[in-house]
């Protein structure tokens, strides 16, 4: 992979995560387009660089309220924050079992099957849509609420169903405020990151090839600055109701994926 492919991707990475398009589906597109022919190992690399990258930068937006959270967390009393942690390692639940139990099956999916990728970015656009016609609210997740929610993060992770579309779409549709659905859609995946790159790295199934550095790298701050940016950016869509226009996109490179994948 040489430097310009690194950073495109690293870019895709980076404003896919947060924005509502699936940043699995786009980084399938993008590697099909920039036809990568790198090893099975040096692509998970890769990809365990970039999303270590988006994590970072989640930690750096809501560097204020993880903080927070610890230090009510260390009081060791049930309040706000240790609830808050609670609601989110109920939201890790069905994930965590789809990728221990499903993780082959899942793998599988990720081989560059771009008509799939094309079909599930059209479901996603439908739950964009639905969730921009959503009334505001000023209403809590629950924990009966982070449980649904955690559902609908499992399911995205099926290349194309965006997981912050699903999982702010459906915590939207069941009635919680959006700029608190935004945060906890957020806050809820970087565990999981960051338990996947431990797996994954412990696997020994990752190659170091130290040919690869540079190109790491760069894509390591792409993605990390195309996360900063776009992390805050989605907070401030969600909040004005501005879904719809991402609903389009997906419609459009849902379609366009489907063209190209029965030529």
């Amino acid at each position: 992979m040489d430097i310009l492919d690194a950073i495109i991707l690293g870019i895709i990475q980076g404003l896919t995560e947060f924005l509502p398009v699936s940043s699995s589906g786009h980084l399938e597109l993008g590697k099909a387009i920039l036809g990568d022919n790198s090893l099975p190992e040096e692509s998970l690399l890769f990809t365990v660089v970039l999303h270590f990258a988006t994590a970072l930068s989640t930690l750096v937006v809501f560097r204020k309220d993880i903080l927070d959270i610890i230090k009510g967390i260390l009081k060791l009393k049930w309040n706000e924050d240790m609830q808050f942690l609670t609601k989110i390692v109920i939201s890790m639940l069905p994930a965590v079992v789809v990728g221990l139990f499903f993780e082959d099956q899942l793998e599988a999916l990720f081989g560059g099957d771009i008509f799939l990728v094309g079909c599930m970015l059209i479901v996603t656009a439908v739950l964009l849509f639905l969730a921009n016609k959503a009334k505001d609210t000023t209403k809590n997740v629950s924990f009966k609420n982070a449980f649904v929610i955690g559902i609908s993060q499992a399911i995205a992770m099926l290349p194309g169903i965006s997981r912050s579309g699903a999982t702010i779409s459906t915590s939207v549709l069941i009635g919680n405020d959006k700029t608190k659905a935004a945060r906890f859609s957020f806050l809820m995946v970087v565990p999981l990151i960051f338990g996947k790159i431990a797996k994954d790295i412990l696997s020994g199934d990752i190659s170091s090839n130290s040919q690869n550095f540079t190109a790491l790298s760069v894509g390591f701050v792409a993605a990390f600055v195309a996360g900063l940016f776009a992390c805050t950016w989605m907070i401030s869509l969600v909040k004005k109701s501005k879904l719809s226009y991402f609903a389009l996109y997906c419609v459009i490179v849902g379609v366009i994926a489907i063209f190209f994948s029965l030529k």
